[in-house]
């Protein structure tokens, strides 16, 4: 009976420590928070089950609590700070961001190399070396020299569609938009040349189809193995990459670099900048006057970067989250934007009749210029957006105890603790009506000239803010720009009987997607 009684209580200690008291942790500081939040999962409950999307449950957690400025919540039982108020964000992510410098990191090195050292996830001083190495990669003046080899995949990929002997071609975008975007990457990151529509089954293509893909029941465990126990997982060896993924993209990048230095080849890329850092030799990050669209984010002045040591491994770690990001995050905006254009034709025309005009003024070949100056263009990508930011939420991880100074009558001032995890909810900012009235609605007017400048730049953040925004927001906007220009050229893009109308998100995985699919049909032009 004692050794029952002895057991009992071990029991009862451990579900104290590791389930109920986790969830009072907001509560016992007098931040508002869910009054019964589900033990272990939080506000993650639905995700869990897949009740709801990541995305709907930002949203969810932004709405409570009107007229806060922030609330607590809970990741599984991971105690989170969600701040909602612009000029707090402002002051967290830029005015005192020596407070907040790291991202919430789930991978270790030793068991995710390629997760665990590339920009996103590196931390402190490494980050603050590697970033001013990679930004000469993403300035304005780099974007025009990968104009014509992006220019060269657009017209690949319309000229693949071209060839078909159909007034329409029905489709399903994100499979074929990620196969432009797969090599777009390999040309301008990598360096090698694929076409993923006429060879479909080029490894480049299937290896980074396998790298994002975070679907699936045994991804999510290892998710909630990463958020809840990082320690053991590190402890088994249990990595987030298949194997093989990591081996075919450490052995391209050696190769790369191999024949590079054996050849003398010189690339405008990141492995070039790379290899350079590599050697000692570092670039000034130089922008010219124009620039990618309202969207773009500003670089930061770091000073120069100055890392130690730079392997093989860091170089593909930097390559990869290029590819990371350009393979599903860029996809989906290009999904999300075509299929706006679709169920709002009068857009899709206003938008066409520039691409027109600009054309005729070209000569009947796009510059690079000329495609930066079209206004509507970017009003429409602004507006895809705002209502459907790849990045649904970003976060900020204290590095040193911070205080937030009572503000209204109903907060004190509150201690933020080093290791304390905030969540920057940029979609429900996004859709918040007090920032953009009737946020359903897909407006484009929203960013006109004489209403852009209303817009606080705290509450549009498509690319997150402060100095650990996307490093690669020109490339993505000039991606999309030149794909959309040449698409509207020669197609229009109209709804299919498969269309989903309106669009639902899926909650099968972690990827923004739309529950059945971005089906939409490709109607040739009469000219």
């Amino acid at each position: 009976m004692i050794q029952l009684v002895l057991v009992a209580a071990v029991l009862a200690a451990i579900l104290y420590y590791f389930c109920i008291k986790p969830m009072n942790y907001w509560r016992e500081r007098g931040v508002k928070q869910n009054d019964h939040p589900v033990w272990l999962f939080g506000e993650n409950w639905r995700t869990t089950i897949r009740k709801e999307s990541f995305f709907e449950l930002v949203v969810r957690c932004y709405n409570q609590f009107q007229g806060t400025r922030y609330h607590g919540i809970y990741q599984l039982i991971q105690p989170t700070l969600l701040i909602k108020d612009p000029e707090l964000l402002r002051k967290i992510a830029v005015k005192d961001f020596d407070h907040f410098t790291d991202h919430r990191s789930f991978f270790s090195e030793e068991t995710d190399p390629l997760w665990g050292k590339n920009l996103f996830t590196l931390k402190g001083r490494k980050w603050r070396e590697m970033r001013p190495i990679l930004s000469p990669s993403f300035t304005s003046s780099k974007m025009r020299t990968m104009f014509v080899l992006i220019s060269k995949c657009s017209k690949d990929f319309v000229n693949h569609f071209l060839k078909k002997d159909q007034d329409c071609v029905e489709m399903e975008m994100k499979d074929t938009f990620t196969r432009f975007t797969n090599d777009v990457i390999a040309t301008s990151a990598f360096g090698v040349k694929v076409d993923s529509l006429e060879e479909p089954n080029n490894e480049f293509y299937s290896m980074g189809k396998r790298a994002t893909d975070f679907s699936g029941f045994a991804m999510m465990l290892k998710f909630i193995g990463f958020l809840v126990a990082p320690d053991l997982l590190k402890y088994l060896r249990i990595s987030l990459m298949d194997s093989a993924v990591n081996r075919f993209f450490c052995d391209l990048v050696d190769n790369t670099i191999q024949v590079r230095e054996k050849n003398n080849i010189i690339r405008p890329d990141m492995i070039h900048l790379l290899m350079e850092a590599k050697k000692g030799v570092h670039h000034k990050d130089e922008n010219s006057g124009v620039d990618t669209g309202f969207a773009t984010v500003e670089e930061a002045d770091l000073g120069e970067g100055h890392v130690t040591e730079i392997t093989n491994l860091d170089i593909t770690a930097q390559a990869l989250i290029f590819f990371f990001a350009g393979f599903d995050s860029v996809s989906s905006l290009m999904c999300f934007m075509s299929h706006e254009l679709a169920v709002n034709p009068n857009i899709q025309t206003k938008l066409r009749n520039e691409i027109e005009e600009t054309l005729a003024g070209c000569g009947g070949e796009i510059t690079y210029e000329a495609l930066l100056k079209m206004k509507y263009m970017d009003m429409v990508i602004s507006e895809s957006l705002r209502k459907w930011p790849s990045a649904v939420a970003t976060d900020r991880v204290c590095t040193k105890p911070y205080t937030i100074e009572a503000m209204n009558s109903d907060e004190k001032p509150l201690l933020i603790e080093k290791g304390t995890t905030l969540m920057i909810p940029i979609v429900g900012i996004h859709h918040d009506p007090k920032y953009y009235p009737d946020p359903e609605r897909f407006d484009p007017e929203r960013f006109s000239d004489e209403n852009k400048g209303k817009i606080d730049p705290f509450t549009y953040m498509p690319f997150g803010l402060g100095p650990r925004n996307c490093i690669g927001s020109r490339f993505a906007l000039l991606e999309t720009k030149l794909l959309v220009f040449h698409l509207l050229s020669h197609f229009e893009l109209i709804p299919v009987e498969k269309t989903q109308i309106p669009l639902k998100l899926s909650r099968k995985t972690f990827n923004l997607m739309a529950e059945k699919g971005f089906w939409l049909g490709l109607k040739r032009l009469k000219k």
